[in-house]
């Protein structure tokens, strides 16, 4: 048995487990987190999905020690149930569940996509803010413009709030219930 600390969304933790111990174990076993779930135990199907330093880590085949001051964030890192993260939030508006099991991984890995590609933009975008480039900085704030449209599409708002407006594809509860989107808007479930 070995002294393991982990700091795990924003909080360090310390356990005592074998030093063989995968991430997935010490998380749910030790820390009592059920984000990450076990899925197949070779990394394949990623219900185990954490982020390690923002990049997306299948846990059930990291070593928990291989993690040592490396921040962790699991699911319950995003948000909470009162208060749900963006990507979260738009996982529940769009009723994209299903049984639930593997959105876990589906969350955890588009997060860690999202939050590349905004390091990413926001590298380049300053960049060019130093640069008289004209025509090509109206460019990158029309990119801009575009993404935030494309997140209000979505049903997220940069803020992290969602949007009430949704695109006019139905969810499966939806299709067959309604005829279609008319006004760019889906009546409530309460609607007849």
């Amino acid at each position: 048995m070995a002294k393991i600390t982990l700091n795990v969304n924003g909080k360090t933790r310390s356990l005592d487990a074998d030093d063989d111990i995968p991430l997935l174990y010490a998380l749910r076993d030790n820390l009592g987190l059920q984000g990450p779930k076990f899925g197949c135990g070779k990394g394949q199907c990623g219900a185990c999905t954490v982020m390690i330093n923002g990049e997306a880590v299948r846990s059930c085949i990291t070593p928990a020690v291989s993690v040592k001051g490396k921040p962790v964030t699991t699911l319950e890192g995003l948000g909470t149930s009162a208060k749900p993260g963006m990507l979260q939030q738009a996982f529940i508006d769009a009723q994209a569940v299903q049984c639930g099991y593997c959105i876990n991984g589906m969350i955890m890995s588009a997060q860690a996509l999202l939050n590349a590609a905004q390091v990413e933009f926001d590298a380049a975008n300053a960049a060019l803010a130093d640069k008289d480039l004209g025509a090509y900085q109206t460019h990158v704030k029309k990119a801009q413009t575009y993404v935030d449209q494309a997140l209000v599409k979505l049903g997220v708002t940069q803020q992290g709030t969602t949007s009430t407006t949704r695109s006019c594809a139905p969810s499966p509860v939806e299709r067959g219930a309604r005829a279609g989107c008319v006004t760019g808007r889906w009546p409530s479930p309460s609607s007849p």
